[in-house]
């Protein structure tokens, strides 16, 4: 073999053996990419797992909060709702029928006008109230009148009644005219006072000193319920009686057996009832004539009438069939036009007028909280020394709630509101005599 060939085959032993050795190294290489890249993918693949069970519970954790606290607010809107029923359960509990009554009587007042508010202290005749001579009928009249001047109540005498049908129609109508409830009123006493049975030729039950004499309260009640049912179905809401006075003066011939008795024990028995059958019959009594009458001897009618009676002797007798007549419910409390120096430390002010005896021992000492109204005011204890305005002033500020037909209508209206407006009266004081005046007035609706 020659030396070419041999070196030939060297070389070509040489380039096989490179390339094994190449191959070689290139699987290896291989093999090691391919071990490295699994292991990157196990590892890359660990990761992600590890990534998204931590986004997992990361998303799970949120969720959780997010229901804790949807369930958090869910139990506080459902206490805070469970707090306002309860609250509201407790409000519709404490609002009574009475809150829901004081608010109907607020609301008729707070909705009238100062002129209104005044003319509503007023309790006047029909004739005073429109101008003409003798009232038979209510018309244009009387409709025009209440519109200018709607009065708190109107009180008729035996000449304003002629038939049964034409009090009734007068009465119907009138009540139709007025912009507010009226008090339509009279003095029925039975006995010597009985306006409307002497006028309709109705049976009078008779003075109520008999009653008072035979001791029957049974009679009491039942001659007052007689009379309140027949005033009611002419369409009287107002009766000025019973006579709560004591008849301590045998020689007091403006009340005699007006009253019922001497003994103040028996008086307030029969006042009692008296109310009772009254009030029954949907009539509101008026008690009369505080502080007391029965110890007088002179007529307020015609001037100055005075008591000596001291407070101690009047708490003791006077005052007692008031007191009875007042627990028993009396709408209406008259005060009359007596002098009482004893009660008023020696001032000869008329009780009507006086401060003393309404705010201080009536409402003070008595306790009443009902409507207080003056005697007429036309009679001469106040009409011969005081002006009709000046008159209607005092008795409203000393605690009155209704002035009774003053000698002049107009000019004690017109006084009254000139007195509030420069302060003298004030509107909040018109306003309790209103809501005193209107609790009466809007009782029948209350239910």
């Amino acid at each position: 073999m020659s030396d070419r060939s041999e070196k030939r085959k060297i070389r070509r032993k040489r380039r096989v053996r490179n390339q094994i050795i190449s191959y070689s190294a290139m699987v290896l290489i291989l093999a090691v990419a391919i071990v490295g890249a699994v292991t990157g993918i196990r590892a890359a693949a660990k990761t992600l797992q590890e990534r998204r069970e931590a986004k997992e519970e990361s998303v799970q954790a949120a969720l959780e909060a997010a229901r804790a606290e949807e369930s958090a607010q869910a139990e506080a809107a459902v206490a805070e709702l469970l707090d306002l029923n309860g609250t509201k359960e407790e409000e519709t509990a404490t609002y009574t029928p009475e809150d829901a009554f004081e608010e109907m009587v607020a609301d008729t007042v707070e909705g009238m006008t100062l002129e209104q508010k005044v003319a509503g202290l007023f309790f006047v005749t029909p004739e005073q109230l429109t101008g003409v001579g003798t009232a038979i009928q209510a018309g244009d009249g009387t409709k025009e009148a209440l519109a200018k001047y709607p009065v708190g109540g109107l009180i008729y005498a035996k000449q304003n009644i002629q038939s049964e049908s034409q009090i009734k129609e007068m009465l119907i109508n009138t009540v139709s005219y007025a912009p507010f409830p009226l008090f339509l009123g009279v003095d029925e006493e039975g006995g010597t006072v009985a306006k409307v049975a002497e006028a309709l030729h109705l049976d009078n039950v008779g003075p109520m000193g008999e009653i008072g004499a035979a001791n029957d309260v049974q009679a009491a009640y039942a001659a007052n319920e007689t009379i309140g049912n027949y005033l009611a179905s002419y369409g009287f809401n107002v009766n000025f009686a019973p006579v709560a006075d004591v008849l301590t003066n045998a020689n007091n011939k403006v009340i005699g057996n007006r009253a019922f008795s001497d003994d103040p024990q028996v008086a307030s028995q029969m006042v009692e009832n008296a109310v009772q059958g009254l009030q029954a019959a949907g009539v509101s009594a008026c008690l009369k004539h505080f502080p007391g009458h029965g110890d007088t001897d002179g007529d307020s009618h015609d001037g100055t009438v005075t008591t000596q009676r001291t407070q101690e002797e009047m708490q003791a007798t006077e005052f007692l069939p008031f007191q009875a007549g007042i627990a028993a419910g009396a709408d209406m409390v008259m005060v009359g036009h007596i002098s009482a120096p004893e009660l008023t430390g020696g001032d000869t002010v008329p009780a009507s007028i006086s401060e003393e005896i309404i705010t201080g021992i009536l409402r003070g000492e008595l306790g009443y909280d009902g409507i207080v109204i003056t005697d007429a005011m036309d009679m001469g204890a106040i009409s011969e020394y005081y002006e009709a305005d000046v008159a209607a002033i005092m008795a409203l500020k000393a605690g009155a709630d209704m002035v009774l037909m003053p000698e002049k209508f107009e000019e004690a209206y017109e006084g009254v509101i000139k007195a509030v407006q420069e302060g003298t009266i004030s509107e909040e004081r018109v306003n309790d005599s209103l809501k005193r005046i209107y609790r009466v007035k809007l009782r029948g609706l209350a239910g």
